[in-house]
Parts: structure tokens; sequence; C-alpha cells
């Protein structure tokens, strides 16, 4: 017990000077720093363990094979003496070597073996190991055994509660993820926490990143860029090597997943840079590590460049040395070498990756569904059960809470019984209980008298949207009728647009006075009214194409909601009259609309028809469209876009 206390005191005291002895902010010395002399100058298991689970950019100078091989030896010579302490120790290291180099049923295998003495080792030891096999199990797709590290680490008092979030993204449910990642990591963030949010905020933008939220990930990912450089800057505070480094890791991460959002915009030109700039921070701090974020880096780019028709450089991308893991990474890589065997005119080549692909997802496909729905089961039942086990300590807290308040007012009472005979002769204090009695009574009274007077409200309000509803439709038809008596192509045509921008109003009062609240419109609900509109209107085209429409939960007054219908049924007419020409059954509409309580609201359409002509910067000052959405935009504090894309077109604009 004493060896092992002088042992920890002599660790304590090494990271301590060496702590000194690195300056933050200078990554030239991190560089030179010689860790893998430093490990083996070093007396003991412990000590080496200590300094290698604190080094960060421990590979800088020495490969992982070379440390492998070292931990080799000296597991070899602890084993000749029996020296069982430093055995584990050793162990550990090579089992977190093991999962560096991405061997992870390896290190899976060393870490269960010490799994066994879990009981006989100190909580740092304890914390490394399952650490470590939950890393593993979460690489290795084995959730329910993840889930089972999990318990017994809060069993330990080494986490408090046991988080889903990770697993659910793993399996594709990526928004469950999203918010359940906010309920339990924003309570524990603090301000000055400049790394911590940076994680944070990388982590929700990469989960809408991979639910094809591309615009709301990308503002996510520029904020946590922002909070990193704040937190690699920060002068007031001295930060540590490992702190640097890991700074450092988080700011390339967050490149390459603001280069990945521009990918799937197909902004591939503007990818590059990211990704490029995040290849080489990634490849310096984690040096001789098995990284999916570079692999995942290196394959966005092979693909940028292919899309560019940059065949050199895709193929130097995809001949760089990755060995990816992950099925999704396989299965890409022979996705781009099967594209660029095409586009070359070698359509052997790209046959035999397209048939690589179709192997992998059958094998996939096989498996992948039953076994996936088991994990997503077993995660459910134990997150559900986590909740279970919640709702019983609060009921229990609150039964107590419950004694305790009987047992205060049980005092009350006796107190209470003890003075009623002095509170008679207060006759003063009974008036004017009397009189409070008499005063509640008013106010119920007038209470009752103002919520019939505001239910009356409502139903007069309703009433008046209903009748300018109304009164909208007869202008409807009666532009119906003067379009039946009219012969003339143009005129037909303008009272047709009069009629479609006067449904589009009558639906905004159409909807309010269908809600309880009449100060908001429900914005999903009212654009997916607009479009069929729309659709009973251009019938030939309309029903041909897909239209999606992701405005759910956002909610407008009638101030906004009006101008947006307006400019809305505009750009769907126009769609429907001009950008699909030949109906196409392939025509997609993609409406997005986004609005959070105290932050600018944003909205974006985008058609992948034939795109606007040439001259339409002429034809936007003489058309009658073009200028109603400009002066609509106006009444939204803001300015209508227009970007002209490879296919069709997108329209869009920030607002208040």
């Amino acid at each position: 017990m004493k060896k092992n206390l002088i042992s920890k005191l002599i660790c304590s005291l090494f990271l301590g000077a060496l702590s000194c002895m690195v300056f933050a902010q200078d990554e030239l010395s991190t560089q030179n720093d010689d860790y893998f002399k430093q490990f083996q100058d070093l007396e003991n298991g412990e000590l080496r363990s200590f300094f290698f689970f604190n080094t960060s950019n421990r590979y800088n100078q020495n490969s992982p094979y070379d440390w492998l091989d070292t931990v080799n030896v000296y597991l070899n010579s602890s084993e000749k003496t029996k020296d069982t302490t430093s055995i584990r120790y050793y162990q550990l290291i090579q089992a977190k070597i093991y999962y560096d180099l991405g061997n992870y049923e390896k290190s899976l295998a060393i870490s269960r073996s010490l799994y066994v003495y879990l009981d006989t080792l100190d909580k740092d030891v304890k914390s490394s190991i399952l650490e470590l096999m939950d890393d593993n199990y979460a690489m290795l797709q084995l959730y329910d055994k993840q889930i089972e590290i999990r318990r017994v680490k809060r069993e330990l008092g080494l986490i408090e509660n046991v988080a889903f979030y990770d697993i659910y993204a793993s399996l594709g449910q990526y928004r469950k993820a999203m918010r359940d990642y906010m309920t339990e990591e924003k309570k524990e963030l603090k301000d000055d926490d400049y790394y911590g949010q940076a994680v944070y905020d990388n982590t929700i933008g990469n989960y809408l990143r991979l639910d094809k939220s591309t615009p709301t990930a990308l503002s996510y990912f520029k904020k946590a860029e922002g909070l990193v450089q704040v937190f690699l800057s920060d002068v007031t505070n001295q930060r540590t090597d490992k702190e640097i480094t890991d700074g450092k890791f988080l700011s390339g991460l967050i490149i390459g997943n603001i280069g990945k959002c521009h990918v799937q915009l197909k902004e591939y030109e503007k990818a590059i840079p990211f990704l490029e700039e995040s290849r080489e921070i990634i490849k310096k701090y984690s040096k001789g590590k098995f990284s999916p974020d570079l692999i995942e880096n290196t394959l966005a780019l092979a693909d940028c460049y292919l899309k560019l028709d940059n065949y050199a450089k895709a193929t130097d991308y995809l001949s760089d040395n990755i060995n990816p893991i992950k099925p999704d990474n396989i299965l890409k890589r022979n996705r781009i070498y099967a594209d660029y065997y095409y586009k070359t005119g070698d359509f052997k080549n790209a046959t035999v990756y397209l048939k690589r692909n179709i192997k992998i997802r059958d094998s996939i496909d096989a498996q992948a569904s039953n076994i996936k729905n088991q994990q997503l089961t077993s995660v459910v039942t134990q997150d559900l059960e986590n909740s279970r086990k919640m709702m019983e300590q609060q009921k229990a807290q609150l039964e107590e809470s419950r004694k305790d308040i009987k047992a205060r007012d049980d005092k009350i009472s006796l107190v209470f019984v003890s003075l009623i005979f002095t509170l008679i002769g207060f006759a003063g204090l009974v008036y004017a209980y009397l009189k409070s009695i008499k005063n509640q009574r008013l106010i119920a009274e007038q209470k009752f008298i103002i919520e019939n007077a505001l239910v009356e409200k409502d139903s007069l309000l309703k009433e008046i949207h209903h009748r300018v509803k109304n009164n909208l439709q007869m202008v409807s038809s009666l532009l119906s009728l003067q379009t039946k008596n009219t012969k003339s192509k143009a005129a037909i045509e303008a009272l047709e647009e009069g009629k479609s921008r006067v449904k589009a109003m009558a639906l905004i009062h159409q909807k309010l006075y269908q809600n309880d609240d009449l100060s908001v419109i429900e914005m999903q609900g009212y654009i997916e009214s607009l479009i069929n509109s729309i659709q009973s209107v251009y019938k030939k085209g309309g029903h041909n194409i897909n239209i999606t429409i992701d405005a759910e939960g956002v909610e407008l007054d009638i101030d906004r909601a009006i101008p947006f219908g307006l400019i809305l049924n505009e750009l769907v007419s126009n769609s429907f009259k001009y950008a699909f020409p030949q109906d196409d059954s392939n025509g997609k509409i993609y409406i997005h609309l986004r609005k959070i309580v105290g932050q600018e609201g944003f909205f974006e359409y985008t058609d992948n028809g034939i795109g606007l002509p040439e001259d339409s910067d002429e034809r936007a000052n003489s058309s009658m469209g073009m200028r109603l959405m400009n002066r609509l935009a106006n009444q939204l504090q803001t300015s209508l876009n227009t970007d002209k894309t490879t296919e069709g077109v997108r329209f869009w604009f920030n607002f208040k």
C-alpha cells in the first residue's frame, strides 16, 4: 500500500515537472519532444502507463509499432519476474496501441482479459480499461455490449448517467441522438469552456450533416471553428501540451466537417481547401493513429476531384494508402473507383468495382437489417429501463418530500390548536380575513368576466378571419367567371395568376380561424395546402413533380406568413409553368424553412428544372412576378437572392 502511494506521488511529481517544461503555444517544441525516450527512461509499468495515457501526440517520432515492440519486451520481462502489477499496466498499453492502429478485435481481446481483474485495480486503471472497451465495442458495432460496459461505469461511480446518443447516431437515428445529446451535455457546459462548447457545436453539426440538414449543420461547424480558435488563442490560461494537441486535432475535425458539408451541397471547389487542410492537421496531430475522419476526408477529396474531372488528383488520393474499415467507406471507395474507370472509358474495371459493391451490399443486407433492429431494440429497452429507474428515484424523492411536508403540517396543526383561543381575541384579524375573502370573490368574478370577454374576442376574431376568407373566395370565383368570358390568352393567364395569389391569402385566414392560437400559422401544413391549391390550377405538370417540404415546427405571424405565401405561390407557379417543359417525371422541388426563436430565419427554394434564361436579370425588371417577390421580400426586411445552378435554380433569403 505504501509502495503504491510512493509510486503515485512520484508519478504526480513527474507529470507536474513535465507540464512546467512544456510551453502551451509552442508547437515546434511539441514535435521535437522525444516522448519515446522519456517513456523508456521511466522506472516501472505504472509510471510508463501514466505517461503513455497522458501524452496525446506520443507517436510524433516513433511509430506505434516501435512502441509495441518495446512494450512487448517490458511485458516479457515482467512475466519472467512475475510482477503482476506491471503486467496489467503493459497489457493496458498494448490494448491502447492496438486500438490506435485500428485493430479493434485485438485491443478488445486484451481489454477483456484485464476486465477479469477489475476489482483488484485502482480507479484510474478501471476507468481506462472500461473506456477502451466502450470505444472498441462502438467501433465493432456491438452496442448491447457497449451498454453493459456503461452500466458498469455507472455502478462504479465513474459516470452519473448512461448516455445513448452516440449509439443512436451509429444506428442512423440522428435526430434522436441530437435531442438526447443536447439534453445530456448542454446543462454541463460552462460559459468559459470554449473547448467543450466547440465539441458540443461540432457534434450537433455532425448529427445535422448526417441527417442531410446541411445549411444548419454548416452554421454549427462555423461556430465551433470560432470557439476552438478562441480556446487556442486564449492567453489568460496557460494550455498544456495535451490541451493544445487536442484543440488542434478538434480544429482539424471541424474544418473537415465544413468541407464535407460543401461536398453535400455540391460545392466541390469550395470543399477542397477545407478537406486538404483538415487532412494535414489530422495527420500532424494523430500521427501513427488510425483515423476514420482522415479516411473520410481523403475519399471526399478524391470524389471532389473526380467530379471536377481532375483524374490525376483523384487517383493520387485514392492511392494514398487508405485502408477503410467501415463498410460505408469501403462502398464509397469502390463507387469512386467505378466512377473513375467509367469516366476514363475502362468499363471492365468499372464493372468489377460495381460488382464488389453489390457483393458487399448483399452481405450487409443479409444480416445488417436484422442485427440493426436487434441492436436498436436493445438500446431502446435499456433507455426505457434507465428512464423507469429515474422515474422511480424521483417518485421516491417525492414521497420523501411528501412525508416531510406532512410532518411539518402536523406540527403546524398542533401549534395552531394551541393558539386557537388566543386568536379569538383578535377580532380585527377575523374581520380582515373576512374582508379578504370578499375581495377574493370579487377578483374571481372579475377574472370570470375577463375570461368570457377573451373567449368572445377569440370567437369574433375567428369569425372575422372566416369572413375574410369567404370574401377572398368570392373574389377568386369572380376571377374564374371573368376567365370564362375572356378569350385573350394573356388576359386568362393574368386572371389565373391573380386567382392563385388570392387563394394564397385566403389560405392564411383559413388556417388562422382553424387554429386555437390566432396569432401564428403552422407553416408546414399551410405550405402543403398551398401546393395542393396550385397543383389544382396547373394539372398538366404539377402532379409529376416530387415536392419536398422541410418546415416542420415553424410558426409565423400573419404579417410574415402572407408575404411568404405569396412569394412561394410565385415560385411554385413559375416552376410548374416554365421549369419542366417536357413534363419530366424526375422533376424535383425542395422547400426549406427554418425559424428558431431569437435567431435569424432562413428560407430556401430549389428546383432541378431548366433554370433561368440568360437574360433573366433584364426580365426581372419587367416581370410582374419578380417585382412582386422583391417587394414582398422588402416587407420581410430582406432581399431575395437567386443562384443559377447546374440543374435548375435556387432562391433564398434570411429574415428576422
